[in-house]
């Protein structure tokens, strides 16, 4: 056991992108935790399959260091604001922050949100200014535009007096000044232990500890994390778990989990200053206070963010059902839906009344659901996903600051769209290599299905980045998709024949031999209503041959949607598919005549 003094807790905090696991991967190789032997994966830290295809951080996670007889605790946090709830709780288990800016960009706003939480809370950061070795590097400017960042968020002197070093994640060098050897993390490491402060606390005084975050195991089952406050805590002791509501119940620990870089291993006691996992109370809570019996105390509530959209999954009804999926009922759903929730403790999963055959499941943003139902999508589940809505309160709805940067000559057509879904513009800039920065407050309704468009309008050259900002007055309605959908009328096989005939009424979404339904979408109409298709229909064969007729049909490729995009399309009528293997669009409704009647 460290003894405090020789404990160091910090987070790394980036925009999504800067560099913050290649740099925590370097940090790794250099510190005394692997052996010689031992293979290192890349993007260490990023251990969930979706983290790794994405390049982004969901969860937040620890490791552990050893350099020079000290321990550093290292929390990798999200850097997306859908995952805002992880990040404010693990600033609360550490001494001082890691900032890590892009030597070229500059800070962006992702890491304005993350770095104004950690000002507030009173946390000087170390900034890094990583990839120092690319070609449009100029750190001097990004430390310039760090500093006017510091300002803005209301930095304390002292906080403005931040120590900072340059570094290479990928080279895996750090150096203080213009001149310094560039060999190692060493500079990067020596900032760490003289900068950052040592955990408060003492060892001598009774056990108490706040659950920052929750893990689940199915062995073990709800598992606390969080730093030791006070005192020393022993496998087997027992101690009071005092919840929300201020009732205490008594448990014993049956195991505490530490790290040593990236394994998790078994510790027989920790101390002050330690941040560890604690099993033994199966219904612990985000900010439940665990401490010693004899000294109960409530330590003050940590408040979770509210989720802001909602969607509603049910059971698979189209025709194909069971084709894929091995888990199709309602209650196999439920339960998967019902285990998340024991450890994803931002989202909200609720019965809708009078529906046995779906479940409402609620969270802070399209990429934070989707990220569920992409996992459950490969465990093998198969349902439909409904289009999202936000969550009103008392009429007020959700509203976010949505930070753009592009080139100049698409700016005009963004302000437009961003206008056109109840947008209020609050900044404009261009720089001299004319891109334009572009601040708005919108709507959460607003950017439902908008990144898809935006990517398209900007030709993948725009930068769009939102953060929840507040609950703010209904701006009234928001013009849905502008296309209507182009509707199988059949069940059958998709024919080369029948695309040909159709892509000059809209873009394709299926492929010649797939397999398709009444009512399903097979593309989007170039007009503003929907049309009922025959997408499988076969050339009449005649006995007569004509000359230059029967050449190979030239198809345009057909638009394949992610995940994310297909919830972004769809309408209030309109379902998304989800299988192991396809994602399909549908009408709710999936007879033409049954949806003629309901219109009715």
């Amino acid at each position: 056991m460290y003894p405090p003094e020789k404990i160091r807790n910090i987070a790394i905090i980036a925009h999504i992108d800067h560099g913050k696991t290649t740099l925590l991967d370097a940090l790794l190789q250099q510190a005394e935790t692997f052996r010689a032997n031992e293979a290192i994966p890349e993007r260490a830290m990023d251990s969930y399959e979706l983290e790794k295809e994405r390049g982004i951080t969901i969860f937040a996670k620890h490791t552990s260091l050893f350099v020079d007889e000290c321990k550093i605790n290292v929390i990798d946090t999200p850097g997306h604001a859908d995952f805002s709830g992880e990040v404010e709780r693990v600033l609360g288990m550490v001494n001082s922050v890691l900032l890590i800016v892009d030597a070229g960009e500059g800070p962006m706003p992702q890491t304005r949100f993350v770095l104004s939480q950690a000002l507030k809370m009173g946390i000087n950061p170390i900034v890094v200014l990583n990839k120092i070795d690319k070609p449009h590097a100029d750190p001097e400017s990004a430390l310039n535009k760090t500093f006017d960042l510091f300002v803005e968020l209301g930095a304390n002197d002292e906080q403005l007096d931040f120590a900072y070093c340059y570094a290479s994640a990928v080279g895996g060098y750090a150096f203080m000044k213009e001149g310094d050897p560039q060999e190692d993390m060493r500079p990067l490491f020596d900032l760490i232990i003289h900068k950052v402060p040592h955990p408060p606390g003492n060892l001598e005084v009774p056990f108490l500890m706040q659950a920052s975050t929750i893990s689940h195991s199915d062995f073990l089952g709800r598992q606390a994390t969080g730093r030791i406050l006070e005192g020393v805590v022993r496998k087997g002791d027992s101690f009071t778990l005092v919840e929300k509501s201020g009732h205490p119940t008594n448990h014993k620990v049956t195991r505490i989990d530490g790290y040593h870089g990236l394994k998790k291993v078994e510790l027989e006691e920790a101390g002050v200053g330690d941040i560890v996992s604690i099993s033994g109370a199966p219904d612990v809570m985000i900010g439940d206070t665990l401490c010693d019996p004899g000294h109960v105390h409530q330590l003050p509530l940590i408040e979770l963010g509210e989720p802001t959209l909602s969607v509603e999954i049910s059971v698979n009804s189209g025709p194909f059902v069971g084709r894929d999926g091995k888990h199709v009922t309602m209650n196999k759903i439920r339960n998967r839906l019902l285990h998340e929730k024991k450890s994803n403790i931002s989202l909200n999963v609720e019965e809708i009344e009078g529906r046995e055959d779906a479940i409402r499941v609620a969270g802070r943003g399209e990429l934070h659901l989707s990220i569920l139902i992409e996992a459950m999508r490969r465990e093998g589940y198969e349902f439909l996903v409904s289009k999202p809505r936000v969550i009103l309160r008392e009429n007020k709805e959700p509203l976010e600051h949505v930070h753009i940067e592009v080139p100049d000559e698409f700016s005009g057509t963004v302000i437009e769209e961003l206008n056109r879904r109840k947008g209020e513009m609050r900044n404009f800039h261009t720089n001299e290599h004319n891109i334009t920065t572009i601040e708005f407050n919108l709507p959460t309704r607003g950017l439902i299905g908008y990144r898809n468009e935006f990517l398209t309008v900007t030709r993948g050259l725009g930068i769009l980045t939102s953060v929840f900002d507040a609950y703010g007055p209904y701006r009234g309605e928001i013009p849905g998709r502008k296309n209507g959908a182009l509707v199988s009328m059949n069940q059958g096989k998709v024919t080369a024949y029948a695309c040909f005939n159709l892509q000059s009424r809209g873009t394709i979404f299926v492929t010649p031999t797939d397999d398709v339904y009444e009512g399903m979408i097979i593309g989007e109409n170039s007009r503003d209503n929907d049309l009922v298709v025959n997408i499988t229909r076969e050339k009449q064969l005649t006995n007569v041959r004509a000359s230059g007729s029967d050449e190979s049909l030239t198809l345009t490729p057909p638009m394949v949607f992610t995940l994310e995009q297909a919830i972004d399309f769809i309408q209030d009528d309109e379902f998304v598919e989800v299988t192991p293997n396809h994602i399909r669009l549908r009408k709710r409704v999936l007879k033409e005549s049954e949806r003629k009647s309901s219109r009715k």
